[in-house]
């Protein structure tokens, strides 16, 4: 699990430093840092409660899903994140890793990214889009009928194997415009 929070914290780390440092030589009030950090932060982690949304109610009867029942209780988070970490790719029919949901969290972005000011919400949002990505991008590399499996679930046609890059790249391109539009929003 260890690395695969790295593999969701180090895109989010990078995308803080650079935001914050273009605002810094723009002279951007520091205090706009503060929304940025903790939007970011929260964004990063709320996808894997789709996980929790698995053991707790859509497969409650499964082993996995009574200990991860009795690890919370006990506030044993330690053994949670373990628990997560050797069954999430087992994980193949969640609600929020799901195409459909990142076409609606998409056009979310869209909507708040054009109507708000407010850092907070935006950062929440780019997180959870680049936390997508990256869980995609890291299954395109190792696996991508994994991908397929879990992206497409529930789904009588699939994307083929093959038009999974474009994918991908539709989606990547998107969330890069986002992005600069939170740098550009405080400039």
């Amino acid at each position: 699990m260890k690395q695969e929070i790295r593999h969701h914290l180090l895109p989010l780390l990078i995308i803080f430093i650079l935001i914050s440092t273009i605002w810094v030589i723009n002279k951007v009030a520091l205090v706009n840092l503060i929304p940025l950090f903790f939007g970011l932060a929260i964004g990063s982690f709320l996808l894997d409660t789709d996980h929790l949304i698995y053991w707790f109610f859509l497969h409650p009867d499964l082993d996995e899903s009574r200990q991860a029942k009795q690890f919370l209780a006990d506030k044993n988070y330690k053994k949670l994140l373990k628990l997560l970490e050797n069954t999430h790719k087992n994980h193949t029919s969640l609600i929020f890793h799901h195409y459909f949901f990142q076409a609606v969290l998409v056009l979310i972005t869209f909507f708040v990214f054009t109507s708000t000011p407010n850092i907070f919400p935006k950062a929440i949002l780019l997180a959870l889009n680049i936390h997508l990505l990256v869980d995609e991008i890291i299954d395109f590399k190792i696996d991508k009928k994994h991908l397929q499996t879990w992206l497409f679930a529930r789904e009588e046609k699939q994307l083929s194997l093959e038009s999974l890059k474009y994918y991908l790249g539709l989606f990547i391109f998107v969330t890069a415009i986002y992005l600069l539009i939170l740098i550009k929003s405080k400039l």
